[in-house]
């Protein structure tokens, strides 16, 4: 029923006057701004899919993507910019008052226009009522990505021995930890 209401407020939930000044004013919003994250619906898979297959060697396949919309434990976003045009996704399971970012991706050609630190606020918001911790995996070469984790406040908890499938054999996956503000 949760998720029935926060898709009913994703629809819902629309800043006008942000998109109008863009259009009337241009530059005088920064795209970072434009950009919104809403429920993914499985008419995004084609672009999710591009997008996953674009960033990794070894991408998800779209059957996990469509377990991942079923699964009740699951939330499943996009982020988009105006006119529908989506630019990335991100998938969070939750369990016991943990959460677990299992997949974060942009699109590699709209990379660093603020897509996945929105993304990641806005799922810390809407999880921080359900969970008192957040984790999740990252590769220790991608360097901006722990940047950007980092400056939200995870921390290195731990390191995950052959967690990511390499061309040569595998690689170990650095975990990160957030503690989120506890629930009153």
């Amino acid at each position: 029923m949760r998720k029935f209401f926060d898709k009913l407020k994703d629809k819902l939930t629309y800043d006008a006057d942000r998109e109008f000044y863009a259009k009337v004013f241009p530059g005088s919003v920064e795209r970072k701004d434009l950009i919104k994250v809403r429920w993914m619906e499985e008419s995004d898979l084609p672009t999710v899919l591009k997008i996953e297959a674009a960033n990794y060697n070894y991408p998800w396949s779209e059957n996990i993507f469509k377990e991942c919309l079923q699964a009740l434990n699951y939330y499943c976003w996009v982020c988009e910019e105006p006119e529908d045009n989506v630019i990335g996704y991100i998938i969070v399971s939750y369990a016991a008052e943990e959460a677990h970012i299992m997949n974060l991706c942009v699109d590699p050609a709209e990379q660093r226009v603020g897509a996945g630190r929105k993304m990641l606020i806005e799922m810390l918001d809407r999880i921080r009522s359900k969970a008192a911790s957040v984790y999740l995996e990252v590769r220790p070469t991608n360097f901006k990505a722990i940047n950007l984790y980092k400056s939200l406040g995870f921390n290195e908890i731990g390191i995950r021995k052959d967690y990511y499938p390499t061309e040569d054999g595998r690689e170990d996956a650095v975990m990160l930890g957030l503690e989120l503000v506890s629930k009153l």
